[in-house]
């Protein structure tokens, strides 16, 4: 019955495509004037203009969005309970990190949640093994699903990196505390890129220019046009907001 289940959901994954591999152009400093739509229009923050989508193209590259059977897939995941509790777990145990880097970046926790849930919940099987990532198969990897470019970005490595450096890669990549690390400054670059500054205290549910920005950082991230849309709804998921913004209590003792 297992590996039954295992056949159907890695034959529906051969049309479930996640990451994008273009490389930006981040010779052009000039940041986009994003959103090109009226705030006052008040339309939906996962919404693009054609504008956008044409500079998106130029400066990054986009995509069209999932197969609608890779859509059906992922809001499928989305519904099997013990899947969502088992990433909600594995999200708690890096929740101090994801908390401080979004501290020290002046970015919204709330964000890097989402996109951490969404790509944990939606991980191919064995996806994130050492044997995987050396096959070739993926072209992303970790619990952020980026890729070794974002590396090169972010100058942790040379464009033409030795393999050497290409295995050292590999291990951070595949370590979960530093993908999220790497996550948090591809948002801080992306940020600098599309607004020309790093000062962005971003909130979704006071303003709509925010949304909209970190609809396109979702957007950037993962290159599907449908994306962004996951990504806000997760941003107003209770139980990653328990994650983030509550605080337990420690258990009393025992002993009187």
């Amino acid at each position: 019955m297992r590996a039954t289940a295992l056949a159907g959901i890695g034959l529906a994954l051969n049309f479930f495509v996640v990451g994008s591999t273009h490389q930006p152009d981040l010779a052009s400093s000039t940041p986009l004037p994003l959103p090109l739509i009226s705030e006052t229009a008040r339309t939906d923050p996962a919404d693009f203009s054609a504008a956008e989508l044409q500079q998106l193209q130029r400066r990054f590259g986009v995509h069209g969005p999932q197969t609608p059977l890779a859509q059906l897939f992922t809001a499928g995941l989305d519904h099997w309970i013990p899947l969502r509790s088992h990433t909600i777990t594995r999200l708690e145990a890096l929740m101090p990190l994801i908390k401080q880097e979004a501290k020290n970046r002046n970015l919204n926790p709330m964000l890097l949640t989402a996109i951490l849930y969404d790509e944990m919940q939606h991980a191919k099987p064995g996806e994130d093994s050492a044997l995987a990532m050396q096959s070739g198969l993926f072209q992303t990897h970790g619990v952020a699903q980026l890729g070794i470019e974002e590396l090169i970005h972010q100058g942790l490595l040379p464009k033409q990196p030795s393999p050497s450096q290409m295995a050292w890669a590999q291990q951070e990549l595949l370590n979960p505390e530093r993908n999220v690390s790497i996550l948090a400054g591809k948002m801080q670059r992306l940020i600098k890129a599309l607004k020309g500054t790093t000062k962005a205290n971003l909130n979704a549910s006071t303003s709509y220019r925010d949304a909209h920005l970190m609809a396109t950082l979702a957007y950037l991230h993962n290159g599907k046009l449908d994306y962004p849309t996951r990504i806000l709804k997760y941003m107003q998921d209770p139980a990653l907001h328990g994650l983030v913004y509550s605080s337990r209590e420690p258990s009393p003792s025992s002993i009187i």
